[in-house]
């Protein structure tokens, strides 16, 4: 198991040894008594969960060729917004008709194979009175759940932010198994304009790797999402900087806390320049560094690597998961992407009910974009100038 610590067995003493500078008590007696035991194999692993087999069956699963996760756990808060930039309010109905939009497009589970649900979408039903998790089960899309509870100022930093939500974790996460989650998401942030300093990094990665042992002994596939903001005028060598010292940070809290590697999934966002910075990357450049920080952060063990879009445009974050697949890598390079397969589909709906069937058509086509990029034959042939916009907006609340 990956996370488990490297032990060593220790050599038997000659009896010339000193231990503390006092020479060793050589007992006859004793001597004869003590033997060196074989250790089995199980007891240098490190017991994930009851769940332990299960976990990295659900994370292969979402982790499959060709497909990706549909991200649309969006806070009611940040639904509203949705729902407000095409005029309409933000009420339950809305949130039930748009979200049942999202989840019935036929065969959409060609191309996605997981979806991070809001705890009201979880529970909730689809406008013809289908649960929403037996609908997503029927296409074959794995249900998870967002489970943090937002952040919130972390006192002693620069500015900067932590994420709550892991008292009472254990008995949500139970909860939701029930409900039929299979997965969880965690999303903490890190500034680089803010620093980030290094209490803020450290309190990050422990909080998800907390948060990942928690989800692993209820049944849930952990997303670990450090998501660093694209807020900035940072270099995109300043950004791989950050990068490689939070993943350090996430990945030794992970053992720490006896993570088991192949029942996690990753949610990073991508090596790129800060949103401000004048010197754009290509996505060429961004596959070249986003990969070399794998490379030397990531283990092998880690099944399936599920990228944000964090503000690209539709067609920018395509772009770059493409080019991630040109070569053969240790894990599932794949998509974990809200508004850059969200966009196009929400403007086209506008809120009628005549346009559902454009608006899915219009999902699908982001799906099987998306899905041709994990496989690594994206083209970019005719893409809508709309879906080249960028969505990136200063401060971004989630």
């Amino acid at each position: 198991m990956a996370s488990a610590s490297l032990l060593k067995s220790s050599p038997v003493l000659d009896k010339s040894e000193f231990v503390k500078g006092q020479p060793l008590l050589r007992q006859h007696a004793v001597a004869a008594a003590v033997r060196c035991q074989p250790v089995s194999p199980s007891a240098l692993t490190v017991r994930a969960s009851s769940y332990a087999d299960e976990l990295v069956k659900t994370a292969k699963t979402v982790a499959s060729p060709g497909r990706g996760i549909l991200a649309m756990d969006e806070s009611n808060a940040t639904c509203g917004k949705r729902l407000a930039s095409i005029g309409l309010e933000n009420t339950e109905a809305n949130r039930q008709a748009y979200r049942t939009l999202l989840v019935t497009p036929p065969g959409i589970g060609q191309y996605i194979s997981g979806a991070i649900l809001f705890e009201e979408t979880l529970y909730q039903s689809t406008v013809d009175g289908k649960k929403i998790v037996d609908i997503l089960v029927e296409q074959g899309i794995v249900p998870g759940i967002k489970v943090d509870k937002g952040l919130v100022p972390l006192a002693g930093s620069n500015n900067e932010s932590w994420c709550q939500g892991l008292d009472g974790l254990a008995s949500r996460s139970a909860a939701y198994y029930q409900q039929g989650a299979r997965f969880a998401k965690w999303r903490t942030v890190v500034s680089i304009p803010n620093g980030p300093s290094a209490l803020a990094v450290k309190e990050a990665a422990w909080g998800l790797a907390r948060y990942a042992a928690i989800s692993q002994d209820n049944g849930l596939v952990p997303i670990v999402e450090p998501e660093i903001l694209l807020d900035g005028e940072h270099g995109i060598d300043r950004t791989f900087e950050v990068a490689l010292k939070v993943w350090a940070e996430v990945f030794f809290y992970l053992a720490e806390n006896n993570v088991l590697f192949e029942g996690i999934l990753l949610k990073p966002s991508m090596v790129t320049p800060g949103a401000e910075c004048k010197d754009r990357a290509t996505p060429e450049q961004v596959a070249d560094y986003t990969l070399k920080l794998l490379k030397r952060r990531i283990p092998p063990a880690v099944p399936g690597i599920m990228f944000l879009s964090g503000g690209q445009s539709e067609v920018e974050a395509t772009l770059n998961l493409n080019a991630m697949n040109q070569a053969p890598n240790p894990w599932h390079v794949s998509f974990s992407y809200a508004r850059a397969l969200q966009n196009t589909c929400l403007k086209t709906w506008g809120g009628r009910p005549e346009n559902v069937k454009a608006a899915q058509e219009a999902l699908l086509v982001r799906a099987k974009a998306n899905s041709l990029a994990q496989l690594g034959k994206y083209t970019g042939e005719g893409e809508s100038e709309e879906a080249k916009q960028g969505m990136f907006v200063k401060g971004y609340s989630y």
